[in-house]
């Protein structure tokens, strides 16, 4: 499943290609049909994201709802668009670019109410400004649940998904297993600082990569990373391998219905 970066990122692109215009929208595989009918020739006012949930405006029409979910897609391209398939669940076109949503868990019209009550379930999201680390805050220091969960929980904090989770606790030498209540509130705050770093920069290079600038493979004169996930990473996907770091073997375990991957030498606190 994409992680925030790639979400916000998605709304950055839309944002490029078809702010301000009017566009014809259809939907090639028919189960939107209904609600691309009543926004074809409209504008698109405004591309927006929190966590993992993208917002596409036609002002008074309401917001197409998108969740890529774990099979979801978002191509562009442009300007000569091909046919779409009947796989395509929402087709955006001008005469300059097009884009083709494919498999998405959710995609639905809804009004600002209905947007509204999306983003008060959703925890607060380390790449929109208006959201800071204390409502996060508020949940994990009362929480006996282990702090690699509460990162994956999208009601604490929306966005991160098991790669952000998993290197940011490595980043910060802290044992996923660790209850939230047994934080310090400076550990959170540079948890969330972390996050925001890391995570602006995934949507400038449009992949996450999480290792310091001493620890990359020209730095340690290491072979660079081999994953179809690509990045340079510390733990994730790195199981039975030796730590950058410490040269002890790293682990996985199952948390949270997903991989967890962490090194026990070096996430000691």
């Amino acid at each position: 499943m994409p992680e925030g970066h790639t979400i916000h990122r998605l709304a950055q692109d839309h944002s490029e290609r078809f702010l301000r215009r009017k566009l014809r929208v259809t939907s090639p595989q028919g189960k939107f049909s209904d609600s691309a009918a009543l926004l074809d020739g409209r504008m698109l006012t405004a591309a927006e994201a929190h966590g993992k949930h993208l917002f596409l405006g036609f002002g008074r029409l309401g917001w197409i709802h998108i969740h890529l979910g774990l099979f979801g897609k978002l191509n562009f391209g442009g300007p000569a668009a091909p046919p779409p398939t009947d796989t395509v669940r929402l087709r955006l076109l001008h005469a300059k670019a097009y884009a083709d949503l494919r498999g998405p868990t959710t995609c639905a019209l809804i009004t600002d109410g209905d947007k509204q009550a999306i983003h008060e379930r959703l925890g607060p999201d380390p790449l929109r400004a208006e959201d800071g680390p204390d409502k996060a805050w508020a949940r994990i220091s009362r929480s006996r649940t282990t702090i690699a969960a509460l990162l994956m929980d999208q009601k604490v904090i929306a966005g991160v998904g098991n790669v952000y989770r998993a290197e940011v606790l490595f980043r910060h030498g802290i044992d996923p297993y660790r209850a939230g209540k047994d934080l310090t509130r400076r550990e959170w705050d540079a948890i969330w600082a972390d996050l925001v770093e890391l995570m602006r920069e995934g949507v400038r290079l449009n992949r996450i990569d999480t290792v310091r600038p001493e620890h990359t493979p020209e730095a340690m004169g290491r072979p660079p990373r081999v994953d179809d996930h690509g990045g340079e990473v510390y733990v994730y996907r790195r199981a039975l391998q030796p730590c950058h770091i410490c040269g002890g073997e790293i682990r996985t375990a199952d948390l949270a219905a997903r991989n967890l991957f962490w090194c026990p030498g070096c996430q000691s606190r």
